[in-house]
């Protein structure tokens, strides 16, 4: 076999199964490509304080997909998950969805922080402080 042909095509796996991220779909990748070009206000401002390690030197990801899930924010040195959450958030059945992804993510071991879009845009110094909090603990 030549070097260049990459052993991992040798079995019976197809390209596209190789290739995708955590578990999701090409669908899913495509809407997080999406999300990615069209980002929230307050995902971009928090975006701009993260990218680059600004913050204690953590690469962080933007729309990252896992599985059935996109997450708006992922750093995966500390498997620290952050998550906007704009006011449709509010409504009980969906906040029932999003303890239940909590839940889940949780129990992969990821760790969990939710924060509102008004925070962000309000108090992003305390936002920050949160997240540092948690990525050294």
């Amino acid at each position: 076999m030549p070097r260049f042909v990459n052993r991992r095509f040798v079995s019976n796996q197809t390209f596209e199964s190789i290739h995708r991220v955590r578990n999701a779909s090409p669908e899913l990748v495509a809407c997080a490509r999406a999300n990615r070009k069209a980002p929230t206000p307050a995902e971009a401002i928090l975006w701009d304080s993260l990218c680059n390690r600004k913050l204690q030197g953590l690469r962080f990801r933007r729309q990252h997909p896992v599985g059935t899930m996109i997450l708006d924010f992922y750093c995966p040195a500390v498997m620290l998950v952050i998550e906007l959450d704009g006011a449709w958030h509010d409504t009980p059945e969906q906040k029932a969805r999003d303890d239940e992804r909590t839940a889940l993510l949780n129990l992969k071991g990821y760790h969990v922080l939710r924060f509102r879009n008004d925070e962000v845009l309000e108090n992003l110094g305390a936002v920050l402080a949160a997240i540092q909090k948690a990525a050294q603990s």
